[in-house]
């Protein structure tokens, strides 16, 4: 059986170095996913925005949650439920402007740890796509470069509650998907699990591991390596038991950054006319997104293709 990969970032300033980024680029290549520790993110930090979220939910989301549940008669469902995801959640947004101080119902300790912790996560986000342009051979700085477009990365945060639930073989906590964006990093309940990856035809468990952040790389990660890493289906299973919380923050492109193969891949795999993937820009890519996320990727690959003409042939972004 093969195992998830787990890396320990800590070990890039040591003599493991090759081999920790030798583990970083095959979780890139044949997994799409990986978990990290010793990330650089204090555990006291982590500690308290998991005491926060789950207090949260409590005092603020789980009684509109039973309402919802009740409102849609889904406790006493007989047949499997394909259009409802089990869960409570909603979005912090960061960059490129914060909403934190508008969110209803955080209470203000709540709203400074989730800007603190929202620093650290985006301080992650930009050293990971810095090492991944070196496991590819791109300059440093290449990604970052081109998610910025004129006015930043989009940089937001999806917190998630997935209650118990009493026909967890009728729904599920969250269908399966790929994600649209750029890199994808995860802090999970270490204790209620769910999260699942298909790999070679087989959904996978994430193991929830303590303090640990998991990493998932999103559609656009795709395109840019022309196919080199994939974007992988993933989804959330229903528990019975537990209340399994989960703060995904998404480090993405900014809405009109240009998105295409590296050049750079290109001139290694026959040029151009090895691009297999389309440009486009990504605010373009999310509208259709919006319409067919529980749908497989490919067909909206193909429907890119078909804006390709109208966007302007300027030059490429080099960091």
């Amino acid at each position: 059986m093969e195992i998830f990969p787990v890396i320990n970032l800590e070990k890039l300033n040591g003599e493991e170095r090759g081999v920790t980024m030798e583990m970083i680029k095959d979780a890139c290549e044949n997994w799409g996913f990986f978990e990290l520790v010793n990330h650089g993110i204090s555990h006291e930090l982590m500690d308290t925005v998991e005491r926060l979220t789950k207090g949260h939910y409590k005092e603020c989301m789980e009684r509109k949650f039973k309402e919802m549940v009740a409102s849609k008669g889904l406790e006493a469902v007989q047949s499997e439920i394909g259009d409802i995801d089990w869960e409570s959640t909603f979005f912090l947004r960061h960059l490129p402007v914060s909403n934190i101080s508008e969110v209803p119902d955080l209470k203000e300790d709540y709203r400074k740890v989730m800007r603190e912790f929202a620093l650290e996560i985006e301080k992650l986000a930009e050293q990971l796509l810095d090492l991944l342009c070196e496991n590819l051979g791109l300059e440093k700085g290449y990604l970052k470069k081109v998610f910025y477009g004129s006015k930043g990365p989009t940089f937001g945060t999806k917190v998630s509650n997935y209650p118990p639930c009493p026909n967890p073989e009728l729904f599920k906590g969250l269908r399966a998907h790929t994600d649209a964006g750029g890199i994808i990093l995860l802090f999970q309940d270490d204790k209620v699990g769910g999260l699942q990856l298909l790999k070679d035809g087989k959904w996978i468990d994430v193991p929830p591991l303590r303090h640990s952040i998991v990493i998932n790389l999103g559609d656009q990660l795709e395109v840019i390596t022309n196919g080199k890493y994939k974007s992988v289906e993933h989804r959330v299973i229903a528990q019975a038991d537990g209340n399994r919380m989960s703060i995904a923050s998404f480090y993405n492109p900014g809405s009109d950054a240009v998105i295409c193969p590296a050049p750079a891949l290109l001139k290694k795999e026959a040029g151009e006319e090895g691009q297999a993937y389309p440009k486009f820009v990504f605010e373009d890519y999310m509208k259709l997104y919006a319409r067919l996320k529980f749908q497989a990727k490919e067909p909206r690959f193909e429907a890119m293709k078909a804006t390709e003409s109208t966007i302007a042939r300027g030059p490429i972004a080099t960091a």
